[in-house]
């Protein structure tokens, strides 16, 4: 029963921010399109806009990279805690913390090579998302009743 619970608050943390970051990226995007593309209005939600008001587009976009490692530095943990829940022990820590920074790694070089093809932009921003949406947690979970199987 104590497994299940545990399993249960890091499964209920990791989608609750998840929420969090899909709110604030989305009225992220918005102010930034608003400042960008000097738009008369901004469609990102009134408190977010007070929130962000003044900042500049430089500012809203390294706020955006800095929350981007935030989120992922945070699914990284949620997703260690689950692995400890599931197994018992550490033993995949390393694992988890190599792969994190390798997918992410990954996506920083693809980024920086989009002017060669605008594909390595998109894969970029997919593989930053998996990052900082709790899907690695989420294949984690999978892979755990695989090995029950």
């Amino acid at each position: 029963m104590k497994r299940r619970t545990g399993i249960g608050a890091v499964l209920l943390v990791a989608i609750l921010l998840g929420a969090v970051r899909e709110f604030f990226f989305i009225n992220l995007n918005y102010a930034i399109d608003h400042l960008e593309h000097h738009r008369a209005y901004s469609y990102a939600h009134s408190s977010f806009t007070a929130a962000v008001a003044g900042l500049s587009l430089r500012d809203l976009v390294l706020l955006k990279w800095a929350a981007g490692i935030v989120f992922i530095a945070a699914m990284l943990v949620l997703t260690i805690a689950m692995a400890r829940v599931l197994f018992g022990d550490h033993r995949y820590r390393r694992m988890l913390i190599i792969t994190t920074l390798s997918v992410g790694a990954l996506a920083f070089a693809l980024h920086f090579a989009a002017p060669i093809h605008p594909a390595f932009g998109l894969v970029s921003v997919k593989l930053l998302h998996m990052l900082q949406y709790p899907g690695i947690l989420l294949f984690l979970w999978a892979a755990s009743m695989l090995r029950k199987g």
